[in-house]
């Protein structure tokens, strides 16, 4: 049930005009208050905003409160959800700075963007130091502060694996990623735990280069920064920018899961593309044979016929999936292996190969409608190849880097954004393509650098992030039902912003279907991001789980004798009566430094509060010596008595919740083996 008030945080809104940088200083612990109140406190006349940034050389704090402020407040929406716009206005320069700020009173959640506008009609001053988020919190105690966060992507095992760091007094702990892709080595997700019952999980909504700064202050609290890493730029008359989101939640209790879970639900409840007013389902998915004989790569030997022949296929062993998906290589010129072609050095040459799929991808769409699928069509439109269709006949709208052979598409430019998304839009809809997917395998930050004007450093990041956000919020609203797959090298653009609007279907580049690394992804992903998806190859239970989630790709080789097809069917039924556990909580079993390595088990619980039912998943890998570990499980009743059953045996036993609590013995003869229980409370 919905709340009608604002829910209830653990920040005090006793604030206080901080005497350096004007951040705004919060106290926890010392009474609970509204989130709503807390944001009245932050955001209003006289007090110093939890954002700071210079303007002309000058810290913000020993201006903004003299500007002049005014709030347009806006009314509770159906779910309890507030948008309130705060701004300030230097009359004597004309810089405007607006936030846009929402909170979320069910979720104890409060997320803003701020916009800076130039109304003069001269340049402004240099703006700098923009730090979205600036603020020193005091917490209820001396104790211990710990950030739990997780790898980036490097195309590795160890992508998303969990680290945590102890904040120290005088020891600042920085975050940022690499590359101009927002996730590409670091991942901007965290959870702030103060170790005294509370604590806040911070995201950065930038698809570009952020920062995030942590510290523990010698004021028993946490210093938190974080923006855009560069920007130092004037603004041209009637120039408006944005910057990037942040993203605070707030919780209570001594398991810092509950500020995951929440978290959790809160990214599908509330952040998660809609499709007819619910959250999106990402799909169960399957290729087209994937793996041609070399020269070929990805798709670039695939034709009309023998797509169509696939789904018949598919369609023959009862395997129809909820999406087919159709990956690199289906456009002109990258089947020309005799001239080195292939999928990734003719990207920019966006036109089907009618030599072979005559009358474009539709009759490909049509055979897959009729199936009763959907259609996903893989592109990479902002890499340009230099000697592609693209880049010869559209170079006005190119950014070009040292070193490349690429161009990156200017979506900075008006122009060139609306043709772009005219082009792609009529592209979707002649062919019959429902959802979009796509990639972005380069660096990008080399670009924007390179091309930024003397005294604009930032200038053309700026853009093309607010044209690639434009992009895909054009795509959603033009094509209501579809999703967006949000691939960069993998799982490498990430972010709070991203995933509002799409899910990584492929979430990493790591060795294809390789299960450790697999186990580990999901294992790190699921504190933060419960709507991912990966591939699988195999159909051995060790392989397949290692691979479970909320949404996945076969990539089974049908055609291959060495294959069973009721295997594959096996597993795409356990896939799919499993699924629904993965969109709710999530609570890790086994808890390593490195969660890579082949010599341990990897467990975990999944709990649907919905229903009272669980399940627990569990690997022992190769090199492991032990038969048996014993694990602590979490959201159980101590007095209910809960029936677990083996999904592979059928057989079933029995324990209390107390008992699951303090120990729960796994047992797996075999190394390379897997478990599943499934588990729910009996009826007294």
């Amino acid at each position: 049930m919905k709340k009608n008030i604002a829910a209830w945080v653990m920040l005090c809104l006793v604030c206080f005009a901080a005497p350096a940088y004007g951040q705004a200083l919060s106290r926890f612990g010392k009474k609970e208050v509204k989130v709503g109140d807390w944001v009245d406190q932050q955001f209003r006349k006289g007090s110093t905003p939890p954002f700071s940034f210079r303007y002309n050389g000058d810290h913000s704090s020993s201006f903004i409160v003299k500007w002049q402020f005014t709030t347009k407040k806006g009314s509770p929406d159906v779910q309890g959800v507030v948008n309130n716009l705060y701004s300030w206005q230097d009359r004597k320069t004309g810089l405007n700075v607006t936030c846009d700020l929402k909170y979320y009173p069910e979720h104890e959640a409060v997320e803003w963007v701020l916009y800076f506008t130039n109304i003069a009609e001269v340049n402004s001053p240099s703006v700098t130091e923009v730090k979205v988020v600036d603020v020193d919190w005091r917490y209820g105690g001396d104790s211990d502060m710990v950030l739990h966060y997780a790898n980036g992507s490097t195309a590795s095992r160890g992508d998303f694996n969990p680290r945590n760091q102890l904040l120290r007094v005088g020891e600042p702990f920085e975050i940022s990623p690499m590359n101009g892709r927002s996730s590409d080595h670091a991942f901007p997700f965290f959870n702030i735990d103060s170790k005294t019952g509370q604590g806040a999980m911070v995201a950065v909504g930038w698809t570009g280069t952020w920062y995030a700064r942590f510290e523990k202050n010698e004021q028993k609290g946490l210093s938190l920064q974080a923006g855009m890493k560069e920007l130092d730029t004037y603004l041209l008359p009637n120039e408006t920018i944005r910057t990037p989101s942040i993203c605070l939640l707030f919780w209570k209790g001594d398991d810092r899961m509950t500020g995951h879970n929440t978290f959790r639900r809160f990214m599908i409840e509330e952040q998660a593309p809609k499709i007819n007013g619910k959250p999106a389902v990402y799909p169960v998915s399957t290729s087209f044979n994937y793996g041609d004989p070399a020269p070929c790569n990805e798709y670039t030997c695939l034709t009309t016929d023998y797509a169509i022949a696939m789904i018949n296929r598919y369609k023959r062993f009862n395997l129809v999936p909820e999406v087919f998906w159709l990956d690199a290589g289906w456009y002109i010129h990258a089947d020309e292996v005799e001239n080195q072609k292939n999928w990734g050095n003719t990207v920019g040459n966006w036109e089907v190969d009618q030599d072979r799929f005559p009358g474009g991808l539709k009759p490909v769409s049509d055979a897959i409608h009729k199936a009763g699928a959907k259609f996903m069509v893989w592109f990479e439109p902002e890499r340009v190849i230099k000697e592609s269709k693209w880049g010869r006949e559209r170079k006005e709208w190119m950014l070009d880097a040292q070193g490349t052979d690429a161009y990156l598409f200017d979506l900075g430019n008006k122009e060139a954004l609306q043709w772009f998304c005219t082009y792609m839009g009529d592209f979707m809809e002649e062919n019959g393509i429902d959802h979009y997917r796509q990639d972005f395998n380069m660096r990008i930050d080399n670009f924007w650098r390179e091309n930024d004007a003397p005294g604009r450093m930032g200038i053309r990041e700026i853009r093309h992030i607010e044209g690639l956000y434009a992009f895909w919020d054009y795509l959603l609203q033009r094509f209501p039902e579809a999703i967006i797959d949000n691939c960069a090298s993998g799982g490498r653009r990430l972010d709070f912003e991203t995933m509002k609007r799409s899910a990584p279907m492929w979430r990493t580049d790591y060795s294809y279907g390789e299960p450790i690394g697999y186990q580990t992804h999901t294992y790190g992903l699921s504190f933060f991001l419960p709507l991912t998806g990966t591939g699988v190859q195999k159909s051995d239970r060790f392989t397949f789980r290692s691979s479970l989630g909320t949404s996945v790709i076969f990539n089974w080789k049908i055609t291959d004798p060495a294959s069973s097809f009721t295997e594959m069917q096996r597993c795409f039924k356990e896939f799919m009566e499993l699924r629904p556990y993965y969109y709710e909580d999530y609570y890790p079993l086994t808890s390593y430094d490195d969660m890579t390595t082949d010599d341990i088990w990897l467990a975990y619980q999944l709990y649907r509060p919905s229903d009272e039912t669980g399940v627990v998943v569990a690997f022992r890998r190769e090199l492991s010596t032990s038969e048996t570990i014993t694990v602590k499980m979490s959201a159980l009743l101590p007095e209910a008595t809960y029936r677990l059953t083996d999904r592979d045996s059928g057989e079933s036993f029995y324990r209390t919740g107390e008992a699951l609590r303090n120990g729960l013995t796994l047992k797996l003869e075999q190394p390379r083996s897997s478990l599943i229980y499934h588990y729910e409370r009996v009826a007294e």
